[in-house]
């Protein structure tokens, strides 16, 4: 049997991702079972996500997604290719046979062709090469470079957001050496981060935006999600305003010395240092941002970079691969895939959060740190009532009849 990994935030579930949980089927067979690995409430971008991981996980199982598991907080909030890596390492341990993600090529080729190019250990030097003569590139920037000595145009594909991430999954199979197979459904419609310009859905940030500015994306979203999102919006559970969770997060942040910040995940360099500094000195988050970001430093790692310093994520976390897999929803045949997964005993699997602490110091302490930042997170909903402490322990998979 066909078994369909997918590598998700779902910030929100759209029409884009019904789309492609549809047509991952229609390659494989309609009866082959779906598994996501989802962040949690904070997503790689380095933002929270506007409806909690409980949410976003029962919106997609009742969108075409069997069974749902967490991404823990370290790789969630981690670089792609760490993100990748610890996503497709717990897919493989879940059973997934296939792993299937959105491109923009639309094709599996050119894609595993970058990969192995990236994997050249002789490639790395080369981009180490390329830094220590311009301090001011990104690696990013200097990694595309690299790739165009050796592959001209063709390297050109490295610039759009989906393949980036795409490749990086490729990598991590063949880095770990799994026994999964990649397969790509072309994206179409709006653009990462663009905005929409011509058919098919609209991009997960541009429903963000409709949000965050008080109006609805719900027509671009499946019905059966929609009734999720309208759900947490009737109770205060909607984070369409960014500010709530912001004090929060400053307050936090002010309140560690500059070693700590050195600490964190991409915090050497002077980068820690330079976000310590901000974080003790300015009034929002926007001017935190402003004052650290650098030529070499995107946005987006410095965005992280705050998220891990308010949610104690350290440098070393999401080294390796996560160590449990935490169901967040699941439908009946998602149960029926669980006893399968508890019979191989690859991976513990958490359906009751009380069963974590039978496990090691490792999976305990991995979860303590999503609970609290699970409780960070509800800080940020509308209705008092709803920011209650320890949700965590208390909150079962959704399970979808």
């Amino acid at each position: 049997m066909s078994v369909i990994g997918v590598v998700c935030e779902y910030n929100p579930f759209h029409n884009g991702h019904e789309y492609h949980l549809k047509m991952s089927k229609k390659s494989l067979g309609e009866d082959s079972p779906v598994i996501c690995v989802m962040s949690g409430d904070f997503v790689q971008r380095g933002e929270a996500a506007v409806y909690s991981k409980f949410a976003r996980a029962e919106a997609a199982c009742r969108c075409g997604a069997n069974l749902v598991v967490e991404l823990p907080l370290p790789w969630a909030l981690s670089s792609a290719e760490n993100f990748a890596r610890g996503s497709v390492a717990l897919l493989d341990a879940l059973g997934a046979t296939h792993l299937s993600f959105g491109s923009e090529t639309g094709e599996i080729e050119p894609l595993d062709k970058l990969a192995q190019v990236l994997l050249d250990p002789a490639i790395q030097a080369d981009i180490k090469e390329i830094m220590s003569k311009d301090a001011s590139l990104s690696y990013a920037a200097a990694r595309q470079l690299a790739v165009e000595k050796r592959e001209g145009e063709f390297a050109q594909q490295l610039e759009l957001p989906n393949n980036i991430l795409a490749v990086e999954y490729i990598k991590a199979i063949y880095d770990l050496r799994l026994n999964i197979a990649p397969m790509t459904v072309q994206r179409f419609g709006s653009g990462h981060d663009k905005q929409f310009t011509g058919k098919g859905p609209k991009s997960a940030s541009e429903l963000r935006s409709l949000l965050f500015r008080g109006m609805d994306p719900f027509e671009h979203i499946p019905a059966a999600a929609v009734k999720v999102y309208k759900r947490e919006r009737e109770q205060g559970r909607e984070l369409a305003d960014r500010e709530l969770l912001e004090t929060a997060l400053l307050s936090r942040m002010r309140l560690f010395d500059e070693a700590y910040y050195e600490a964190l995940p991409d915090g050497a360099d002077g980068i820690g240092r330079r976000l310590y500094k901000a974080a003790k000195e300015e009034t929002s988050l926007d001017s935190i941002l402003a004052q650290t970001k650098t030529k070499r430093y995107a946005l987006s790692r410095i965005r992280r970079m705050c998220l891990c310093a308010g949610l104690g994520v350290k440098a070393g976390m999401s080294d390796g691969i996560p160590p449990y897999a935490r169901v967040l929803a699941a439908d009946s045949r998602g149960c029926e895939l669980l006893k399968e997964i508890n019979k191989k005993e690859s991976i513990p699997v958490i359906t009751k959060p009380a069963s974590v602490r039978e496990l090691s110091p490792e999976c305990r302490s991995l979860f303590e740190l999503g609970s609290a930042a699970h409780d960070f997170y509800v800080l940020g909903y509308r209705a008092a009532a709803e920011r209650r402490g320890g949700m965590e322990w208390r909150t079962s998979p959704a399970i979808i009849k």
